[in-house]
């Protein structure tokens, strides 16, 4: 058996993930960062993306969409607090793409710079939404 590490993945909303993985990726604010067992200790912001896990026993990697948030990492436990969580087989593809749209209206008819900055991190979410779910796809 493989070594693991524990994961939480926790959201305002809800826990979605509490368990062992062999492997995580994770879209830090610097870029994706991989983190195995017995990791050095690390604190992190999170960017809106996909969580990648892998976990013991099973090939296909767990994929929770994340909208950004905190990462740390302990040698022994790995705990993501997200400012709000989907998992990837339940992320609506219609929705995420009607959510890009009304945010790309947004940046083009901006009358505030507040505005402007909200619908910016809209249409990362919305974009981030999009390719976790073309991510899934890929692995069918």
């Amino acid at each position: 058996m493989a070594m693991t590490i524990h994961v939480d993945v926790v959201s305002a909303e809800s826990s979605l993930f509490s368990g062992l993985a062999e492997f995580i990726i994770v879209p830090a604010a610097m870029g994706e960062v991989g983190i195995y067992p017995r990791h050095a200790p690390l604190l992190s912001r999170i960017k809106p993306g996909s969580v990648r896990l892998k976990l013991p026993d099973r090939e296909e990697e767990e994929l929770i969409y994340v909208s950004g948030g905190v990462l740390e990492v302990q040698p022994s436990v790995v705990t993501i607090l997200a400012d709000s969580a989907v998992r990837g087989r339940d992320l609506d593809e219609v929705k995420a793409q009607e959510a890009k749209q009304r945010a790309e209206e947004a940046m083009r008819d901006r009358t505030a710079s507040i505005e402007y900055a909200q619908a910016q991190a809209e249409l990362a979410q919305s974009v981030a939404q999009l390719q976790a779910i073309q991510k899934l796809r890929k692995r069918k």
